[in-house]
């Protein structure tokens, strides 16, 4: 009798299916399909049959939860020279449930590898993250162990010469002994240092604040357990990085803004001229408009988007390239990572391996005195120049400063007033929502006038910002390690400093 009237009911849902297909051809919907068969419509709105409580990715999320605490502890303990304790008193405060306390856990710490293992063998994987030379911690895939860490790329290159603290700022760490200019307001400047330490949200962490001024630092201030030298995770502030060695490229007229990228794209198209992403340009990407899929603000960031690559040991440069277009490019802005790691790529395929690995220091870094200053990659070599670089205060300060000398260094162009203007000017698909980014770099939005509009600064998760004011000759650096809501504003930061500077 059951199997009677299953397969009666499988004939119905054969036919349910037949005059479906016909009744939409004859745009009559629902209809034939309740004559037929009455009570077997099925009543709940078709939204309410979608949806899903579930989280399919959960597993993905906890893999990725491992590897990015690895992340954090090997570059906290083995490049940012922290203690243990206090990796996980404020470097691992952003995760919901870190694994283990500094008094120990279901995690390892090998001193002398300069590695970190996260997770308990069974179920989901072991996570870890090595220290290599020139690069800083690099997240190993699922399946590999600590013997795998030779396999990992390092960068050799011998560092510029000389001791910096023997060489004159901003080239090297030597400050003048001299009184503040008449120019600065020190009262008001110290009470500028005390808003950005003294937040009222315990959740907003200010590891220092640094105030450059007629290209001399007229503030540096630092929280108790951070020096001069501690260099932290720059986040998305590394993607202002990643613009520059991109305009030294256009500069150099080896890319342009406005050619195709030219890259190969996942799944690959039957023919690259009938791949509707053969048509987004360096520009669409650099204005985070490219048009493509949404993966990370989609709530898949930690899941299947970038954090694969960041944290679970995937390649940035294949999943770059994986998505699909749903827009036309420069029609949309969507924050995406992935979007800053395409013209990465595009740089990798324009240098060619070696010297690629080699140009962030040669043509920016060593140049700029931002000897401290680590550039990281995935485990098959590619820059992850979205986020993950690391360095101190200072370095950003001189970063800051190479843009508010219109890209002149020591009588040198390192980059041209034309890509500093293209940084500075708002995405065009913008225009109707406040321009309040340009290219990889975050401008003054439309509706705040208590800053001035020439105003444009970097922006990391956690409060890693460097804002450049021309028009009152500063830069302003500040560090965090902000967690949960954050929300620290990094405009309010800079109208509170330009009080105490006096035009």
């Amino acid at each position: 009798m059951r199997t009677e009237m299953m397969r009666s009911l499988e004939t119905i849902g054969i036919a349910a299916n037949a005059i479906c297909s016909r009744a939409a051809h004859r745009s009559k919907g629902l209809v034939a399909i309740t004559a037929a068969f009455g009570l077997l419509v099925l009543t709940a709105p078709a939204t309410a049959q979608q949806e899903s409580s579930f989280d399919y990715w959960q597993f993905n999320r906890e893999m990725i939860r491992r590897g990015q605490q690895a992340v954090f502890m090997c570059n906290g303990l083995f490049v940012s020279n922290r203690s243990l304790a206090q990796v996980f008193e404020q470097e691992l405060a952003y995760l919901p449930e870190p694994i283990g306390t500094a008094a120990g856990g279901d995690y390892v710490v090998d001193t002398a590898r300069r590695a970190v293992a996260v997770g308990a063998p069974g179920g989901v994987p072991v996570m870890r993250a090595a220290f290599r030379e020139g690069i800083g911690c690099i997240v190993l895939a699922p399946d590999h162990t600590f013997d795998d860490i030779d396999s990992l790329p390092a960068l050799t290159m011998p560092p510029p010469p000389g001791d910096p603290a023997t060489i004159p700022w901003p080239d090297g760490d030597m400050l003048e002994d001299a009184p503040l200019p008449a120019a600065i307001d020190q009262a008001a400047l110290r009470a500028a240092s005390d808003w950005a330490f003294d937040r009222e949200s315990p959740e907003q962490v200010t590891l220092s604040l640094l105030v450059v001024h007629g290209g001399r630092i007229v503030h540096e201030r630092y929280a108790p357990g951070v020096t001069m030298a501690t260099r932290t995770r720059t986040w998305s502030t590394a993607k202002s990085i990643a613009a520059t060695l991109i305009g030294i490229l256009v500069d150099r007229e080896r890319l342009s803004l406005d050619a195709p990228l030219g890259l190969s794209w996942f799944p690959q198209a039957d023919a690259h001229d009938r791949d509707p992403r053969s048509a987004i340009t360096l520009r669409h990407v650099l204005n985070m408009s490219s048009g493509l899929y949404t993966i990370d603000n989609a709530n898949l960031e930690y899941a299947t988007g970038s954090g694969l690559s960041y944290w679970a040991g995937e390649s940035s440069a294949i999943h770059s390239r994986s998505r699909g277009l749903i827009r036309e490019p420069g029609t949309h802005w969507d924050y995406e990572n992935y979007d800053t790691l395409l013209a990465v790529y595009r740089m990798k395929v324009e240098l060619g391996e070696t010297v690629y690995h080699e140009f962030p220091r040669s043509a920016l870094l060593d140049r700029t005195g931002m000897r401290n200053t680590l550039v990281s990659t995935d485990r098959f070599g590619d820059f992850i120049l979205s986020s993950q670089v690391y360095t101190n205060a200072r370095d950003l300060a001189r970063f800051g400063l190479l843009y508010l000398r219109g890209g002149v260094w020591n009588g040198e162009r390192v980059i041209s007033e034309d890509w500093i203007e293209f940084v500075r000017t708002p995405a065009p698909s913008l225009a109707e929502h406040g321009n309040f980014y340009g290219g990889q770099w975050w401008l003054v939005p439309d509706d705040r006038t208590d800053v001035p509009k020439d105003a444009y600064s970097t922006a990391g998760n956690r409060g890693q910002y460097v804002i450049i004011v021309p028009s009152h000759d500063l830069v302003i650096v500040r560090r965090g390690l902000d967690y949960g809501a954050q929300g620290f504003d990094r405009w309010d930061l800079a109208r509170e400093v330009i009080e105490a500077v006096t035009d």
